[in-house]
């Protein structure tokens, strides 16, 4: 693999920083042990853990987790799997550890019960499956996917246009009528889950006191007009888990993407809420390469809901992309509509990340010739503090994984990082 430079960008409503990356050769040489003439599998999967904070104590779990996600993805492709099938499992995965705010240990809301968004995207067919403020399922991604499948099928009975997107008590009461198993939410919250949420509520009791005390402190000093208001007590800080979406985005062997994208919401949201990861455009995005895109993309976003939802970044991401130089393109969008957008104006702190994949064809130079093969380029850019990824071919012996973290003194909300690397992938499938 060819590794790009990481690159950070400058404080918010500057100009945007320039690349010190160039763009990546076309027919980069071929990797050891990718697939020649035989036709072994061909794929490629990133995930990532979220865009928030990760603590050096816990990166071993992320890291492991994204480890194991991608290995299940490249088991189905190696299995002959379509990336949606792929994305599908390294989701299951990620929502199954107890670390990530997706399925199993998701945040809590403001009644302690557990809601959850998910959505999937398959490039091919350009179907988008998603649920939410679902509760009572394990794996919110696999009523997401089942949506996506149902619609491919075609108009109900009556002519009845298929249902894309559900949420609470009807999204739920529609997976177990399609055979998705029930999970009560007391089992798919963990210690650590609980005990935040407890301490959350807590710190929110004590912000409401000072805050009614505050009002009461200013109506007695009005009429003074050197009366000195006292400060009210900080607001509870954010949860380290609390921005933690999950995510993944693949390439099958046809060339085909799909990106999918799980998340426990905020933590101490309000029950209802529905965030980015359950909205189009906004949590992800897949879409393959035609006549007026030379190039497949696929994007899974993760960090403030709200900010995600009012900018449409993953579709904006992937538009961005499809210029020649995916690198520039997209650390210009994250800063000028995203981090600079003029949705956020009144934000002072745009909290985001995007990994993002696009491909193409290309035709190897090496004898045998005239062998067509993908040129993949992947990337991943953040705001948050930190964001953990990992990535793996189908030719690959084990998953890579990294914690892409902002430099010493950057400020999170108002700079960014990005990374990311190319690789050729063997043969395609005729």
């Amino acid at each position: 693999m060819h590794w790009m430079t990481p690159d950070v960008a400058r404080p918010r409503r500057g100009s945007p920083p320039t690349s010190r990356t160039s763009p990546p050769p076309r027919r980069p040489p071929r990797r050891d042990g990718e697939q020649g003439p035989s036709g072994h599998a061909v794929g490629f999967v990133l995930v990532h853990a979220g865009a928030g904070y990760h603590s050096e104590s816990k990166a071993k779990e992320y890291k492991h987790v994204c480890k194991r996600a991608c290995q299940r993805a490249v088991e189905k492709l190696k299995a002959g799997a379509m990336a949606v099938d792929a994305v599908t499992a390294a989701l299951v995965e990620l929502e199954d550890s107890p670390f990530t705010n997706a399925g199993t240990g998701s945040n809590l809301n403001l009644s302690g019960e557990i809601e959850c968004d998910a959505s999937i995207m398959d490039g091919k067919s350009l179907h988008f499956g998603a649920v939410g403020a679902l509760s009572g399922i394990k794996n919110p991604v696999l009523v997401a996917n089942r949506l996506l499948q149902e619609a491919q099928k075609g108009k109900l009975s009556a002519g009845r246009i298929p249902p894309c997107f559900l949420v609470g008590k009807g999204a739920y009461h529609w997976a177990v009528h399609h055979g998705i198993p029930p999970c009560p939410s007391d089992k798919m919250a963990t210690k650590f889950s609980l005990s935040a949420y407890k301490r959350n509520k807590r710190k929110m009791e004590l912000a409401e006191k000072a805050e009614s005390e505050y009002k009461q402190a200013k109506k007695r000093r009005q009429s003074s007009e050197n009366g000195g208001l006292v400060d009210p007590a900080p607001q509870p800080d954010d949860d380290s888990g609390s921005l933690d979406t999950v995510g993944a985005i693949v390439v099958d062997g046809e060339g085909n993407v799909a990106a999918a994208v799980s998340s426990g919401g905020l933590a101490m949201k309000h029950p209802g809420r529905v965030g980015q990861a359950a909205h189009y455009g906004c949590g992800c995005w897949a879409e393959n390469a035609w006549n007026l895109n030379p190039y497949s993309t696929a994007v899974s976003t993760s960090g403030c809901g709200e900010h995600l939802v009012r900018t449409m970044l993953a579709r904006e991401c992937s538009t961005a992309v499809q210029s020649e130089d995916a690198h520039q393109n997209l650390l210009e969008t994250m800063q000028n509509k995203f981090i600079s957008s003029p949705f956020l104006a009144s934000e002072d702190c745009v909290l985001g990340g995007v990994i993002v994949l696009r491909c193409c064809k290309c035709v190897d130079t090496q004898p045998p010739q005239d062998i067509q093969a993908l040129l993949v380029e992947f990337l991943w850019s953040h705001t948050t503090e930190s964001m953990c990824v990992g990535y793996m071919s189908a030719q690959d012996g084990k998953a890579k994984t990294h914690i892409s973290r902002l430099p010493a003194g950057a400020v999170a909300g108002q700079s960014l990082a990005i990374e990311g690397g190319v690789c050729r992938l063997g043969n395609l499938v005729d």
